[in-house]
Parts: C-alpha cells; structure tokens; sequence
C-alpha cells in the first residue's frame, strides 16, 4: 500500500523490511528507502504468496523464504530461543480464513518462515475472526477446530481495535466495505499478536506429527455437540472410556466443551496409545497427508 505501516514502524525506530505486491506503490517505498541509512529495504513481492508449491524458480511477487532471510540477514535459530523476527501485516479480508489456516499448518509444521523459529506475527484481523481465535469452550458459535488450534500453538494479544468506519469505506455507496457478520461481532479491524508458544513441542506433539494433530481436532470439531468418547470409539475400538478416565475428563464430555490444552494431552495420550496407531483414523490421517504432499 502507500506504506503507512512502514512509516510508523520506522518512527517507531524499527529496521524495516517491506514487501510491496503493487508496483503502482514501489516508487514511493523505493524513494523512502534511498532516504534512509540502510533503516529500511524494499522488497517487490506478496507475503501471503510465500513459498508457493511450484516447480522451478519463484517469479515476483510471490515469494520464497529462504531468500527473504537471508536478504534481512536472519539465521535460523532453535524453537525455544527468543523470537528472532517479526511480522506486521494486514490478512486480505477475501482469503482471511484461508491465510490464518495456512500460516498455522507451517507454524506446526516448522516449515516456511517457522523454519527460522518462533516467528512473532502482529496482524490486522477482522473482528469476527478474532472472536474465534480467543473463543471459549461453549461458545458453540466461535468455538472451533481454529480456535483449538491457534490457541495451543501461540500466544494471543490483542493490541488494538479500530473502527471499520476510520477508514474502510466503499466508494459507490459510502458505506462500509466490510460487510456485517450475522454471527459474530465484526464492527472493528484488531491488531492481535500472535507469538509461537515456547514449549509447543513439548510431549508427543512434534512437527514430524503436527498433521496428525490439527486432523484429530478438526473431526472432533466438526460436530462440537457430539460426545467425545463416540469419536474416541470410532478411532480406537472402544477404550475411550479408559482414555478419558486416565485424563481425568469427565466421560460424557461434547467435543465442544473440551479446552484446547485438553486437546492437546488428549492427542499426547493417543499417540502412546498402541491401540491408536492401528485405528482407522491413523489410517485416514495418513491417507490425508499424502494427498496433502
């Protein structure tokens, strides 16, 4: 955009490197790096086209990671060190859930920018979304695989919340360019911060297994008022029953009302469980993955 964002990071006294998608937007951004002392670099390129599954060489704007840290000069460091980079940005509101989702499969994964460790993400989200992030178990219409997901792999703050009507408006009618949700609150644009959680990789969840993991909690979730014992019956013939009483969940629990860290211990238990490496749902997860790569 007209570099706004970049403007106040760099008031803020940040070294700043900007990716710009728009080449109408470059010749400002470009005549605002000669300005400065190496304080900020200008890169043409799409940070939600990162590391796009294509063959051959990456064409602008889309993007590749590695070369995009080493142009910043940022070495890969181990999960558990201090957060080596951050990331501000504005989700496009056409592909928010999509990108959301995407940035959490390679959080779990450790791939793209993660592979350079626990990459702080301050963004600009709609309301709506951010309702779902920081949801509660029993709040049927916010509560989801997402926020289970988001909420065991990062910590979340919010910033800021702006009005949608400071600035989006749309030109034929004057109104506002975000339409309302029937659902969930969305009268603002939030800045939330993510953070990569320390000891994500603690336990039996690893990136080697994560898939595993985001596909066990998107079945649960796929039906929030469904018993959680009947989907752990399905998957390991009958001792959810044990399962739950091990965990010290209570036996009758609907998969919508489990907390995220419960999932998380959940998942921890059945990947000791001999009797859920031979299940079905190994089976399908499996299957899913390769379909995946």
């Amino acid at each position: 955009g007209p570099g706004i964002l970049t403007r106040t990071l760099l008031n803020a006294g940040f070294r700043v490197v900007a990716l710009e998608s728009h080449p109408a937007f470059l010749p400002n951004l470009q005549s605002l790096e000669n300005s400065l002392d190496g304080q900020l670099k200008v890169i043409y390129g799409d940070f939600f086209r990162l590391d796009p599954l294509v063959t051959g060489a990456v064409k602008p704007p889309a993007v590749c990671s590695d070369k995009l840290f080493e142009t910043m000069g940022v070495a890969a460091v181990p999960w558990r060190a201090d957060v080596p980079v951050k990331i501000f940005g504005i989700l496009p509101q056409k592909k928010e859930r999509n990108t959301l989702w995407r940035l959490l499969f390679i959080l779990y994964e450790c791939s793209s920018i993660f592979r350079y460790g626990r990459i702080e993400l301050n963004i600009f989200i709609s309301e709506k979304e951010y309702k779902v992030l920081t949801a509660k178990p029993g709040e049927s219409r916010a509560y989801q695989a997402l926020t289970v997901l988001c909420q065991v792999g990062c910590e979340i703050q919010l910033l800021h919340m702006e009005p949608w009507s400071s600035f989006a408006t749309n030109l034929k009618n004057k109104g506002l360019a975000i339409s309302k949700s029937m659902r969930l609150p969305n009268d603002h644009l939030c800045l939330v911060r993510l953070t990569p959680q320390r000891n994500l990789f603690s336990g039996g969840l690893k990136p080697t297994n994560s898939a595993t993991f985001i596909f066990m909690v998107k079945q649960c979730l796929a039906k929030p008022r469904s018993k959680l014992i009947d989907r752990l019956n399905s998957w390991s013939l009958d001792s959810g029953g044990k399962l739950l009483k091990a965990l010290e969940i209570p036996k009758n629990v609907e998969t919508g009302n489990l907390y995220p860290e419960d999932y998380k211990r959940l998942f921890d238990a059945l990947q000791n469980s001999s009797v859920f490496t031979e299940s079905w749902f190994h089976d399908e997860i499996l299957e899913s993955i390769r379909n995946i790569s």
